[in-house]
């Protein structure tokens, strides 16, 4: 039996690369086991190239993040995308996705972390260092005062645009 997770991923890839493509992009699947790339990206006459990182989640879990790693901190190129999907609580519900320059996203992801870092734990204690980091939509709801609070990332719901003037 197939994972959850892994039809949720490949759900949505998909999804993605059809929005893509109704914006008019030249979408492909990357092979599987490509590096920091789902989807490959090209104009009409495929001179312009970019790549595209899906991460996917359904409403789970209490802060409405998407799963990141200590490597999505050093990875940052004017080309590479993330699209951040989140498909909510129903399959009637309208997904939603943002559409985030990689340059934000490692920004952001090492911001958080470090700040994450030097908030005392749940008693009080000095936390660990992991390679698990979350990508949120509030992280003052976290208590990390990084200036990405409410509503920080609404200026890449559906930013198509942006991957527009780089590709």
């Amino acid at each position: 039996m197939v994972a959850a997770s892994t039809l949720l991923g490949a759900a949505g890839e998909h999804y993605v690369m059809s929005l893509l493509l109704r914006h008019g992009f030249i979408a492909a699947l990357a092979p599987v086991g490509v590096p920091n790339c789902d989807i490959v990206v090209t104009d009409d006459i495929g001179d312009r190239l970019c790549a595209v990182q899906v991460k996917t989640r359904v409403d789970k879990g209490s802060d409405g993040g998407w799963h990141m790693s200590k490597k999505h901190e050093s990875i940052s190129s004017p080309r590479l995308f993330y699209c951040f999907l989140d498909f909510g609580t129903s399959l009637t519900a309208p997904p939603a996705c943002f559409v985030v320059p990689s340059e934000v996203v490692a920004d952001v992801i090492s911001r958080s972390h470090q700040a994450w870092l030097k908030t005392p734990g749940a008693k009080g204690q000095e936390r660990n260092d992991t390679d698990f980091r979350r990508f949120l939509p509030d992280f003052e709801r976290k208590g990390l005062m990084i200036g990405c609070g409410p509503g920080w990332l609404e200026p890449y719901r559906e930013a198509w645009q942006t991957l527009a003037a780089r590709t």
